[in-house]
């Protein structure tokens, strides 16, 4: 089974929102994502707007409501092929706690840019092995490769998801479209290598 994981800081509106939509989109592939953060307490739960847009986005309401945050831990890193976090902060944390995963943690903004340029038939070219697993490994070998390719933002806060715990619906709102096409981009990378 394909295992995807997302991080952020508290684990109840970034990285649960995008781990709950990506089970949701990719779950007929067998993907399991799940989600974790840096500074987490035990079992906090997402907040009303960041429950709103997981629901706007398709999930159920029961899922939603299954969220209890958990605390990033080098445990966690151990099986997830691919690695997503919410911002540049969150991969530092990712990568210092698992260095084998340098080359599988992006944060997501930077993982919609670097496949944004990379075309299909590379992707599925990188896509080769046994198993669904292998495939999509050697497809982030493509994306990943990507990198000192593709020119980084000229502000390196593009490669960040705002955090917007605490703030205006209208900051959630804008934390949603920064997420959003970097979901696009797993989704799309996914069903390439596995689908």
């Amino acid at each position: 089974m394909i295992q995807i994981l997302t991080v952020c800081t508290g684990n109840i509106c970034r990285s649960p929102l995008a781990a709950l939509v990506l089970q949701q989109r990719l779950g007929d592939l067998g993907v399991e994502a799940v989600s974790a953060g840096v500074r987490a307490r035990a079992d906090d739960r997402m907040p009303r707007e960041a429950a709103e847009l997981a629901l706007a986005h398709g999930v159920t309401t029961d899922r939603i409501a299954a969220h209890g945050s958990r605390y990033l831990t080098e445990k966690l890193l151990q099986e997830p092929d691919l690695v997503l976090a919410m911002d540049r902060d969150h991969r530092r944390a990712i990568v210092e706690l698992a260095p084998a995963k340098l080359r599988t943690a992006f944060t997501i903004r930077e993982f919609e840019r670097l496949a944004a340029a990379t075309s299909d038939e590379a992707i599925r070219a990188g896509a080769t092995g046994a198993d669904a697993r292998e495939r999509l490994r050697g497809a982030l070998a493509v994306i990943g490769g990507q990198r000192g390719l593709v020119f980084p933002p000229a502000d390196p806060l593009d490669d960040d998801v705002v955090d917007p715990y605490g703030r205006s619906r209208e900051t959630y709102a804008r934390s949603n479209a920064q997420l959003s096409p970097g979901l696009d981009a797993v989704e799309r990378v996914v069903r390439l290598a596995v689908g």
